[in-house]
This record gives structure tokens, C-alpha cells and sequence, in this order.
């Protein structure tokens, strides 16, 4: 593909939804938003599934929210996948607890992404690093996952990194080793400090990893007061900062969006040119830097406060 077109919903956590079915109605509906304006994928952010806990038993104690979402994931993934099959668009479905091994016979759970194809193909990426309340244990036992998958997607090299995974370099040294067409990072963030710092990363990448960059996250908690919560989403798409590209490196971008201005924002980026980055990427066209290849291993770090080696 020369081109993508990519919706990112910052949706709105905080209104309280009666049931999944109610809920799984309004996805669709910006579903075929999405296929009414040419576009190819339809990207949720992290934990979008935290609003089902509107309508979660008035009994269920803390430590069973994650097994409660996992549950109510397993049905709504497959009404998702039968969504993306009838309008025939990609659907990256946020993140999902996915249950896992036990750890000392407590179930434990992954905050997994998914991304569900027309064709019935089911991408999933597992958060790499915790939160302090994911490690905490919050709602139940989340553990970090151990792998980075990339996968094809409609001829496109494409990975997920979620939310705090787009923060770390060494991560992103690794991926920059990829190829990567495409990377989506669907988050979650507190304040604005952790958004521009997800989102400051993800514009950072772009240029290093000379490729596209989606990230988008959600406003608003659920149970939340709209008027004092600190949640801010946003959505952007950035790619490589070169004149054969983009002058800025910006494509599309909504600004960031507090839990009190109760939006509930779709970004439409279209036409994405993840033709021209490939061929920056791969020496096929000028390219003014190409900073992911350069390798400082050869480089020697004289620093006073170092021990010095003695041979």
C-alpha cells in the first residue's frame, strides 16, 4: 500500500452504558463512520473496555474487575470480529485483560491489545511494562508480556506498543531493527505529563524509526467527576521529519481532550504515505538522516566520575 487511511477514537470513558450490547452498538456505528469515509481501521485505546464496568454487578469486589472484563472481552471480541467481517474494516479493539498462567494458583491476566482483520485474523500484543497500579496488582494480578509481535497487515509491516511501552529507548532500538511500516500505540493517561510524555515519545520514534507512528488515547474514567478528573486523551499521527515527507512531521492530530470537556473525539487520517517512509526507510529515496541505522557501540565514554580500568 502507498497509502492508509486510519481513524483513532479518544473515547469518552466516563458516561455510564447500560450493557455490552448497548456498548458493541455505538462501536459499530463508528464503524461504519469509519467505512463511510474510505478508512481502513478503526483504533480504540487502552482499556476502552473500562467503561463496561458502568454496567459490572453492584456486588463484584475490586480484586475481580479483571476477571469480570476478561469474561465480558471473550464475547466481545468475537461480536467484533463479526462487525469487521460484515463492513470489511481492521478494528483494534483497545486492550483487554487476557487471562494467563496462574502464579501461585492466583490467576493472573495480560493487558493485551487486539487488532481483528475482515479476514477473521486476530493480532494481539501484550503490555511490556507496568504501571505502578498494574503492578500493584489493582483490580487483580496483571504481569507484563515477553514478546514483540509483528505481524502483516494488508502488506504492511505493523506493531503495537502500549501506552508506557512507548517510553522506553532500548524497546525502540529493537524495533527500529524491524522494518516497521506502521506502529500504533493505543494509551491511557492519568495527566498530562504522562500524555506528553507517550505522545512527545511516539513523534520522537517517527523520525528515529523513519516510519508512522498512530497514538491515541482515552478521556475520562469511568465513575469518574468530569469536572475534577485529571484522565487527558488526544490522538496523533506522526511520521519521519523530512522533506520527501513532512515538514513537521505531523499528519493529523486532535489536541489534547480533559475528562471536563466530555468530547469524545474521532481523528480521520487519511491517506497516511507509508509508501514515501518505506522508501526513506530502505534507501529507495533521499533521505536527509537516517538515525535508526546509526550504531554508537563503537563510540568510548570518557567520564571522570567513572572507574577507571586498570589493566
Amino acid at each position: 500500500m502507498e497509502f492508509v487511511s486510519i481513524d483513532l477514537w479518544a473515547a469518552n470513558l466516563e458516561p455510564v452504558v447500560p450493557d455490552l450490547q448497548v456498548w458493541l452498538a455505538a462501536l459499530e456505528m463508528r464503524v461504519a463512520q469509519t467505512v463511510a469515509r474510505g478508512g481502513h481501521m478503526l483504533v480504540l485505546p487502552e482499556f476502552a473496555c473500562a467503561q463496561w464496568l458502568s454496567f459490572a454487578p453492584a456486588d463484584m469486589a475490586e480484586a475481580d474487575t479483571l476477571e469480570w472484563l476478561f469474561e465480558c472481552g471473550e464475547v466481545a471480541l468475537d461480536a467484533i470480529a463479526a462487525m469487521s467481517a460484515k463492513h470489511g474494516v481492521s478494528i483494534l479493539a483497545g486492550t483487554i485483560p487476557f487471562l494467563t498462567e496462574p502464579v501461585d494458583g492466583v490467576p493472573t491476566y495480560f493487558n493485551r491489545a487486539w487488532l481483528i482483520t475482515p479476514d477473521g485474523q486476530r493480532h494481539s500484543q501484550d503490555k511490556l511494562s507496568l504501571t505502578p497500579l498494574e503492578a500493584q496488582g489493582a483490580g487483580g494480578i496483571t504481569v507484563h508480556g515477553e514478546s514483540i509481535n509483528v505481524f502483516n497487515w494488508n502488506g504492511l509491516r505493523v506493531a503495537m506498543i502500549i501506552c508506557l511501552d512507548s517510553e522506553f529507548t532500548d524497546l525502540w532500538s529493537r524495533l527500529g531493527t524491524l522494518d516497521l511500516d506502521l506502529v500504533i500505540i493505543p494509551a491511557k493517561t492519568d495527566m498530562i505529563t504522562g500524555y506528553n510524555r507517550v505522545f512527545s515519545c511516539a513523534r520522537a520514534r517517527a523520525i528515529e524509526l523513519q516510519t508512522v507512528v498512530c497514538v491515541l488515547g482515552a478521556v475520562g474514567v469511568p465513575f469518574g467527576f468530569a469536572l475534577t478528573d485529571t484522565v487527558v486523551g488526544g490522538a496523533s499521527v506522526f511520521l519521519p521529519c523530512d522533506v520527501g515527507v513532512s515538514l513537521d512531521g505531523i499528519h493529523a492530530a486532535i489536541a489534547p481532550q480533559t475528562a471536563a470537556m466530555m468530547t469524545d473525539h474521532v481523528l480521520a487520517a487519511v491517506d497516511i504515505p507509508v509508501g514515501a517512509c518505506r522508501r526513506l526507510r530502505n534507501g529507495h529515496a533521499e533521505a536527509e538522516v537516517c538515525p535508526a541505522l546509526w550504531d554508537a557501540g563503537h563510540l568510548i565514554v570518557n567520564d571522570p566520575a567513572s572507574p577507571k580500568l586498570v589493566a
